[in-house]
């Protein structure tokens, strides 16, 4: 397996990864930069674009969904509550082929994703893990977390999320978040406060 990582556009310098398998499959997760720089990287790497991954539905990690999926027929994934059709949430649902189910595995070629549901940013956010790799959108960032005073962001369901990733990942899983830099699980829990009360669990 491995991970190529971009940026989207100024101001917003959204993280955004294409996963690439040993035998030609490609997902892309979260494609905030433009469809023709994911369109090179496949073509350079002899890849198909399988799965177009999304972590949630805000504006600055969909914006080259559509033509992404419209030249490539890569299926894409996404949260229950994320395709709103509103500035927040540009999706709408005729642009989903899935909505994700908790600890459901989505196989990209022979790369499994297990998808965990961390709602608390916004309703229908999900953590993708990938062997060592977790990738977390506005989840969890190295040493802060995502918002939660919008209008669909839920303090409480974000509590609950940061406890079930300090539960449940382990500490040499690579954090690569929606933006800023990357982490790993053992350094987040050591560091990063808003995990601190959960960091003995």
């Amino acid at each position: 397996m491995k991970v190529l990582h971009l940026r989207g556009p100024i101001p917003l310098f959204t993280n955004t990864f294409v996963l690439l398998d040993e035998q030609g499959s490609a997902a892309v997760i979260d494609p905030a930069a433009s469809c023709g720089q994911y369109l090179d990287i496949l073509e350079r790497e002899g890849a198909k674009l399988t799965h177009i991954l999304l972590t949630h539905g805000h504006f600055d990690h969909v914006g080259a969904v559509k033509e992404l999926r419209e030249a490539t027929g890569a299926k894409v994934f996404l949260g229950e509550g994320e395709a709103r059709g509103t500035q927040l949430h540009p999706l709408t649902p005729e642009l989903v082929d899935e909505f994700y189910r908790d600890e459901q595995t989505i196989s990209v070629g022979s790369a499994e994703v297990k998808v965990l549901y961390t709602p608390g940013h916004s309703q229908g956010c999900v953590c993708l893990l990938c062997d060592d790799v977790m990738f977390t959108g506005d989840t969890l960032f190295a040493g802060d977390i995502g918002r939660t005073d919008l209008d669909t962001s839920n303090p409480n369901a974000m509590r609950k999320s940061l406890e079930r990733l300090c539960r449940t990942v382990k500490e040499n899983v690579q954090v690569l978040p929606g933006h800023n830099d990357f982490s790993t699980m053992d350094v987040q829990r050591a560091q990063n406060p808003y995990l601190q009360e959960f960091a003995g669990v």
